[in-house]
């Protein structure tokens, strides 16, 4: 495997960097939510966690995974408009299996697909165009992104941007996420590679980069995800994880800088409900903004936990110490029609947890 979230933590920033990220966002994150208790059919004891409007019941271990499919990192996770949950995993048995596992709004698997992407399964993202849907996914293993049907058929593959003239070969490409562009185009995330995002237009052909790595306005230190912004009341914008920098990044749609947003410690990727911004953050927990990217709550959020989850990331390894109704690495998460949100953690067992909404 060429690369990873522990891998990445070590390159990007220490232990130092860790507690001057967290020190930066103790005021927000001092909006602790309210955890209940409330049982699913089975009569077994969930957590209710968050606060007001944005209260959900945390269902952990979710999804009836079959025999031929044993998780690795739970990386990507997307709905289509059926309702179909698609999940992208990364592997790491010596046995070849398929990287994609769909399931039902259930929990009931559908099918799954993807061999060749065994061991490098990450960003995975679905878009409608035309009356067609249709799956961007990032291949950090084999440094591609693909563009397939729901089937898995692909239609094309792209590596790194030769036109850019930032690359000497496809070693420091390492695509991590995509974001969709409102007139068809599409924008890539080179997360774990060159810290650059590449534009695309709607047919593939490259358009611009910019950012690579640092600290200043529109530099970046692992831009792992990123998401357009045209959420009501905003003028479309594209925001990017720019993780191990702790914040939060907003360009305009060819580039330009706009600010940043702080109020994060670790954030992996997006998704946008009306005018909540929701963010999987590695460290821990899911947090949910508001139409100005003020902090609504921290799901799952509890410092003491955080602690222990960062202390040399042992109990990513550990399952049978997770705690009920806490998150350990929370990598990807998406909103279904219903406003659920379903939570793909990267933990070596992998592990998807759906998070009813309540009210």
């Amino acid at each position: 495997m060429i690369d990873n979230a522990t891998t990445q933590v070590s390159k990007s920033t220490n232990r130092r960097d860790f507690i001057k990220s967290m020190a930066k966002t103790t005021l927000a994150t001092l909006i602790s939510p309210t955890i209940l208790r409330a049982s699913d059919k089975t009569g077994r004891r969930n957590t209710v966690m968050g606060t007001g409007a944005h209260k959900y019941e945390a269902i952990h271990g979710w999804g009836n995974l079959p025999d031929h499919i044993q998780w690795g990192n739970t990386h990507g996770i997307c709905i289509d408009a059926n309702g179909l949950i698609y999940i992208k995993h990364q592997s790491a048995a010596e046995t070849e299996m398929d990287a994609i596992a769909v399931f039902d709004p259930e929990g009931k698997f559908v099918r799954s697909f993807g061999k060749e992407y065994h061991g490098g399964g990450h960003g995975l993202d679905i878009r409608q165009e035309g009356n067609q849907e249709f799956l961007y996914l990032c291949d950090i293993k084999h440094r591609k992104v693909v563009k397939t049907d729901l089937k898995g058929e692909q239609l094309w593959s792209l590596s790194y941007p030769v036109e850019a003239n930032l690359y000497e070969n496809d070693k420091k490409f390492v695509p991590t996420n995509v974001a969709f562009a409102p007139d068809g185009g599409f924008y890539v995330g080179d997360g774990y590679g060159s810290h650059y995002i590449h534009q695309y237009d709607q047919n593939a052909k490259w358009i611009r980069s910019w950012g690579g790595e640092g600290t200043a306005q529109g530099k970046m230190k692992t831009p792992h995800g990123l998401w357009l912004d045209d959420r009501p009341g905003r003028t479309p914008s594209l925001v990017v994880a720019d993780r191990a920098n702790a914040r939060l990044q907003y360009f305009t749609l060819d580039g330009q800088h706009l600010g940043f947003v702080e109020s994060v410690s670790f954030p992996a990727h997006f998704d946008i409900r009306n005018t909540d911004l929701l963010v999987p953050d590695l460290h821990a927990r899911v947090t949910i903004l508001d139409g100005q990217n003020n902090v609504i709550t921290h799901l799952g959020y509890n410092q003491k936990w955080t602690d222990q989850v960062l202390d040399g990331f042992k109990i990513r390894t550990q399952p049978e110490t997770w705690e009920e109704g806490r998150f350990i690495h929370p990598h990807d998460a998406c909103y279904d029609q219903d406003g659920n949100i379903f939570v793909a953690e990267w933990v070596s067992t992998g592990r998807i947890t759906k998070l009813r909404h309540l009210s």
